[in-house]
């Protein structure tokens, strides 16, 4: 069978698409250096490979922090490119202003660094042309059959209509199951064979890699003799829970039941790691950061003070009432980003093309350098740096009214940034509460330090490319 994918880790392709990417990356290095020693006969080889693996390192992970690596990314050629330039771009200065002068005998010359960037950009570009011109994911895709043609079916199938969610698999087809209700999925989607007697036949049959159960009713309507020698056989047979969260990073709350909770893998978080440990890392990223951007934050001020401060006395620094973790309410601090009084009328989400939002404000949403002063709040503990976005209590009260399970997001501490935001543009309503809390759940139920760390990383692109409001 077919080996596959899970949210977040690799398959063949995967796997093969980077030893291919850091091999050219080497490679890149190794031929300008070899470039370069033929006008200073100097550098020995093991000192040039050492090099080329520095620098394959900081490519990806620059890579990395502008959405290379995203499997769900939906770019054009062009963009792709421009992507490509970026990385060269930041890893060249993450080289030379804090590796080289780290460990400056690492360092061959500038002219080597450029040479290798070129000739980086150049494979990179034409590697990643052809990577997706010839559609090298077909070497990880599986065939996937849903047992299900009723309306928890149907959030499969509308969740798995773009070509970028299809990415590794492939959809033979829905297979009513009785007691399905009906639904819209599309009638040629609909597979037709007796499942009760031939289920396994036609799985094998048809080079089924993995059965998921979405039937509306299951009780007595499953044939479980038929699954059990599915498995028995090395085909996948996987709850739609589960399903939706490996293929899109999030759990479906509104097909949440209390055992999967319970019994089910993940939401169990080390003590330590949400507390003390959790803090003092938390504690020195945040001093760091603000030794960083201290030179941002007056500037900002700055801005805001004579935009409109200095004629009507509007505060800089705005305070708000938020729900942090267990529940417990604190005051999250902003920079300004809204006229005085915005909230005369009472709390109300913000929106796109706010009308109350300033001209500075505007740019401060959008590349998220209105939240820099909630470094202090994490360096008091409020919050962390990764973690669901605290909301207000108002709209807490509400939303934990429609939505269920949407109280579990408090138990843990909120964050700058989190799984949610990298995943979900900018909501303003109920309904993208809901979205949002999805993958807040999928951060909580796979909590750790490397995600953590995936996402502080991955907030780059956010900013750079200003995805923020």
């Amino acid at each position: 069978m077919a080996n596959y994918r899970r949210h977040g880790k690799s398959t063949i392709a995967d796997k093969l698409f980077l030893i291919s990417e850091v091999s050219l990356l080497c490679l890149s290095s190794l031929l300008a250096s070899h470039i370069y020693n033929n006008f200073h006969p100097h550098i020995s080889l093991d000192y040039r490979i050492i090099n080329a693996i520095v620098f394959a390192a900081a490519v990806m992970l620059c890579a990395l922090s502008v959405g290379l690596y995203d499997q769900k990314l939906r770019e054009k050629q062009g963009g792709i490119i421009k992507r490509v330039v970026i990385t060269l771009l930041f890893s060249a200065i993450l080289l030379e202003a804090v590796i080289f002068n780290l460990f400056p005998f690492l360092h061959i010359s500038s002219h080597y660094l450029l040479g290798t960037s070129l000739i980086a950009l150049l494979s990179l570009s034409s590697f990643r042309t052809l990577f997706h011109y010839y559609d090298i994911t077909k070497l990880s895709r599986r065939r996937v059959l849903i047992l299900g043609a009723g309306e928890r079916a149907l959030i499969i199938e509308r969740r798995m209509r773009r070509n970028v969610d299809k990415r590794f698999i492939e959809l033979v087809g829905f297979a009513y199951i009785d007691g399905d209700k009906p639904s819209n999925i599309p009638t040629d989607k609909i597979v037709n064979f007796d499942y009760k007697q031939n289920l396994f036949q036609y799985v094998v049959d048809n080079s089924i890699d993995q059965l998921v159960i979405a039937c509306d009713e299951r009780r007595n309507m499953l044939p479980v003799d038929h699954l059990f020698k599915c498995k028995s056989s090395g085909i996948e047979v996987i709850e739609i829970l589960d399903f939706i969260e490996q293929e899109t990073g999030q759990i479906a709350v509104n097909l949440i039941y209390p055992s999967w909770v319970i019994y089910g893998n993940g939401f169990h978080i080390n003590r330590r790691f949400k507390t003390s440990l959790d803090y003092k890392l938390n504690l020195v990223l945040a001093v760091l950061m603000l030794l960083v951007t201290w030179p941002i934050m007056l500037v900002t001020a700055l801005l805001i003070y004579l935009e409109d401060g200095r004629k009507t006395g509007a505060p800089i620094f705005y305070g708000q009432v938020r729900v942090g973790i267990d529940g417990k309410l604190f005051t999250i601090l902003k920079f300004r980003s809204m006229g005085q009084n915005a909230e005369a009328n009472g709390a109300q989400y913000a929106t796109i093309d706010d009308q109350r939002v300033t001209k500075i404000g505007k740019y401060l949403r959008k590349y998220r350098i209105d939240e820099l002063p909630q470094l202090l709040n994490v360096m008091k503990g409020e919050m962390g740096f990764v973690g669901p976005r605290p909301e207000r209590p108002e709209f807490v009260c509400e939303l934990e009214k429609d939505i269920p399970y949407y109280s579990q997001r408090h138990n843990v501490r909120p964050g700058l940034t989190g799984w949610a935001q990298l995943k979900y543009p900018y909501g303003a309503t109920a309904e993208d509460s809901l979205e949002k809390l999805k993958f807040d759940l999928y951060y909580i139920k796979h909590r750790s330090l490397l995600l953590d760390l995936v996402i502080l990383v991955r907030t780059v692109e956010i900013v750079l490319f200003g995805k923020g409001r």
